[in-house]
């Protein structure tokens, strides 16, 4: 199992999310709203946030955690979809998963996702 975390632009997200709807058997999707900044550290960015003398980016954040059959379609999927060809378009991180426990009913593995 992988997880996939994608940093980008918060009007991109609907895109994202609807062609991510379009997936067979996606487990499911965590949306968070976060701020941040990249290797211009947000001086030039006209929707930067002034947090005293720090300056910061709104960005949203797609966590899913996927079976190794499906990795390569969420990552080309949230790439094409998230994509403006701008400088802050986001990144795409992805990591091994060791476990996933269903708190529920205490099930795990790939079938607690």
């Amino acid at each position: 199992m992988k997880e996939i975390k994608a940093i980008i632009r918060p009007f991109k997200l609907f895109n994202v999310v609807s062609a991510l709807q379009e997936i067979e058997n996606l487990p499911g999707v965590t949306i968070s709203d976060i701020r941040g900044f990249g290797k211009s550290q947000a001086k030039d960015a006209p929707e930067k946030i002034m947090d005293g003398l720090m300056a910061y980016v709104p960005k949203v954040k797609i966590e899913v955690v996927v079976p190794e059959e499906l990795v390569e379609t969420v990552v080309n999927t949230i790439q094409s979809q998230a994509h403006t060809g701008n400088p802050g378009d986001g990144k795409i991180f992805i990591y091994s998963v060791d476990d996933v426990i269903k708190i529920r009913t205490k099930e795990r593995g790939t079938g607690a996702v």
